[in-house]
C-alpha cells in the first residue's frame, strides 16, 4: 500500500470508469424480483381473534447459507370492499395507505421498504410486526425509520447514476422471523407534533417490502456458496474475496478475519511505512496517530464479496469523519452483530442498489469495530454515508437507534479509537476544524466550502436526525478521547 495517497486519484478515475452501467429506463419501473429471491407463496392471515395457523414449507423456512432477500410488492389497504362506495374510495385511498396482511414467509431477520425513485421521499409512517421463528409469537407494531435518503452516494457519481438505485427506509433488525404484517400510511406532520392523515402527498410508486436473511456467514470463504447475478461463479467470488483481503495486506495476512491492535510505538512505525512514497517534506514530523485498534475484517463478519461491485473507488484523503447510527433498532445481541452487518450490507446492495455497504466502519454496542466498504481500512475509500460530503471523509455507523437511547460507553470509546488512528494517518486533529466542499445537500449548495468539525455528526452535513440526539451529544467526548489517544 506504499504511496496509496499519491496514487489515489488515478485509481479513483480508473475504478469509476470500470463501473457497470444499467440503462436509465430501469429506474422508472418497478424492480423485477430475481427468481432466486422470490418469496414463497403465503396464505392470508386469519381474522382477528382466531389462532394463527399459517405454516411455511419446512425446506423454505431454513435460512440460506449465502443469505437471501424476499421482495414483496405492497397492496392498497381498504377497510371494507363489500360496498360500492368502499370500492369507489379504494383507489383514492391507495395512494395514502398500502401494506401487506399478516402472512407466513421464508425466514428473515431484517426488514425495510423500498420504492422506485431514489429522490422521492416517503412522507408518512411505516409500521411492521413480525412473527418469531420457532415460538410463533407475534411482536407488537414497530416503527421503521422512513428518512434514509440522506445516506447515499453523492449526486452525479457513477454509483448514484447507475440506474439501480432506489429510495428506501432505514433497515430494521427484527431477529429470526417467519411471518410479517406491514402498514404504510401517508401523513403530514401537524402543529404540536400531531400527525394528520391526508390523501396527499401520495406514497412513492413501486413500494416493496424487503425481507433480508443474512445467511450463515461463510459465504466469503473459498468454496463457500455464491449468490450474485453480477459475477461469473465461484472463481469470480473467490477472487473478489482475495482482492478485499489484499487491500489490507500491509496490516494483516491475506485471509485474516481481524486486523490486530498495535501499541502506539508500533503504530508510529507503521505510519511511516504507509506514508512511504509521499513527498519527504514534513514526513518525519511527529505523527499524532492513535494506536491502531482491533478491527474485524469483511472476511471476519462473513461478507459475500460476490454481492458488491468488484472495483474499489478512492478519494484523495480523509479530512473528516461523519458519525451515524444505523437506525436499525437496539434489539440485537453483540453476538448477532456480524449477522446484522451482513443484513445491512445485503440491503444496501441488493435492495437499494448501492455498489457496496455505505459506511467505512461499523461499531456495535459492545465497542467492536468492523470494516465496512471494501478497499482497505487505512485507505481513503469513497463511501455512501453522507450525501454531499462523501469525498475526503469517512463514515462510521454505530449499530442501533440513538434518538432516545444513550449509546454505550464502549461504542463511544470505539469511535474515539478508530478516529484517532484513521484521522491520524492523514495528520488530522480530532478536536480541530476542516473545510469540505459540498457536492450538494439539503443544507449546503453544490460547490460551497463548509467548515466542519473533523469529527462531525451526520446532521452537520445534511438536515437529518442522524446520528440520533443521544449519540450526537456524545461526540464532544469522542473528540476529546480521540485527541488523547493521539497524544495531543
Amino acid at each position: 500500500m506504499r504511496g496509496f495517497l499519491a496514487s489515489s486519484i488515478g485509481v479513483t478515475c480508473a475504478a469509476a470508469l470500470a463501473l457497470p452501467l444499467t440503462p436509465p429506463a430501469l429506474a422508472a419501473t418497478a424492480r423485477p424480483v430475481p427468481t432466486t429471491e422470490v418469496a414463497t407463496a403465503a396464505r392470508p392471515a386469519p381474522h382477528a381473534g382466531t389462532p394463527d395457523t399459517t405454516k411455511t414449507d419446512r425446506r423454505a423456512a431454513e435460512p440460506s447459507a449465502a443469505g437471501s432477500t424476499q421482495s414483496l410488492p405492497l397492496e392498497p389497504l381498504t377497510r371494507n370492499r363489500a360496498t360500492p362506495s368502499a370500492s369507489a374510495s379504494a383507489s383514492a385511498s391507495a395512494s395514502a395507505e398500502q401494506g401487506l396482511s399478516r402472512r407466513a414467509v421464508r425466514r428473515f431477520s431484517l426488514v425495510g421498504v423500498i420504492w422506485d425513485d431514489p429522490h422521492a421521499e416517503l412522507h408518512g409512517r411505516v409500521h411492521v410486526r413480525t412473527r418469531a421463528a420457532g415460538t410463533g409469537t407475534w411482536s407488537g407494531w414497530q416503527d421503521v425509520e422512513t428518512h434514509n435518503a440522506d445516506h447515499a452516494a453523492d449526486l452525479d457519481t457513477p454509483e448514484s447514476t447507475s440506474g439501480r438505485v432506489r429510495g428506501a427506509t432505514a433497515p430494521l433488525w427484527v431477529g429470526d422471523s417467519d411471518g410479517v404484517e406491514l402498514r404504510v400510511r401517508s401523513e403530514l406532520q401537524g402543529t404540536g407534533g400531531r400527525s394528520i392523515a391526508v390523501a396527499a402527498p401520495s406514497l412513492p410508486s413501486g413500494l416493496r417490502l424487503e425481507l433480508v436473511d443474512p445467511g450463515e456467514g461463510d459465504e466469503a470463504l473459498p468454496g463457500g456458496p455464491v449468490d450474485s447475478p453480477r459475477t461469473g461463479g465461484l472463481n469470480t467470488e473467490t477472487s473478489a474475496a482475495t482482492d478485499a483481503s489484499a487491500a489490507n495486506a500491509d496490516l494483516a495476512p491475506l485471509g485474516a478475519t481481524e486486523i490486530t491492535a498495535l501499541s502506539r510505538a508500533a503504530t508510529e512505525r507503521e505510519f511511516y511505512t504507509l506514508r512511504a512514497g509521499e513527498p519527504v517534506e514534513g514526513q518525519r514530523a511527529k505523527p499524532y496517530v492513535g494506536p491502531r485498534p482491533r478491527i474485524v475484517t469483511r472476511r471476519g463478519w462473513g461478507a459475500n464479496e460476490g454481492l458488491r461491485e468488484r472495483k474499489f473507488v478512492y478519494t484523495k484523503k480523509v479530512k473528516a469523519a461523519f458519525v451515524h447510527h444505523t437506525a436499525s433498532g437496539n434489539k440485537y445481541r453483540c453476538s448477532q452483530s456480524p449477522s446484522l452487518i451482513r443484513s445491512i450490507y445485503r440491503y444496501h446492495v441488493k435492495s437499494m442498489g448501492w455498489r457496496d455497504v455505505g459506511y467505512n466502519f461499523l461499531i456495535d454496542k459492545c465497542g467492536k469495530i468492523y470494516e465496512g466498504r471494501a478497499g482497505g481500512v487505512a485507505r481513503p475509500v469513497l463511501g455512501a454515508h453522507t450525501l454531499g460530503f462523501n469525498s475526503n471523509s469517512m463514515g462510521i455507523a454505530v449499530l442501533g437507534s440513538y434518538g432516545t437511547k444513550k449509546p454505550s460507553s464502549a461504542a463511544v470509546k470505539a469511535i474515539a479509537r478508530v478516529t484517532a488512528w484513521k484521522l491520524g494517518l492523514y495528520r488530522m486533529n480530532p478536536r480541530g476544524k476542516t473545510y469540505l466542499k459540498s457536492a450538494g445537500s439539503n443544507l449546503y449548495r453544490k460547490g460551497k466550502k463548509v467548515r466542519l468539525n473533523v469529527i462531525s455528526g451526520h446532521r452537520d452535513g445534511f438536515r437529518t436526525s442522524c446520528p440520533g440526539r443521544k449519540l450526537y451529544g456524545k461526540l464532544g467526548s469522542a473528540r476529546t478521547k480521540a485527541a488523547r489517544y493521539q497524544g495531543r
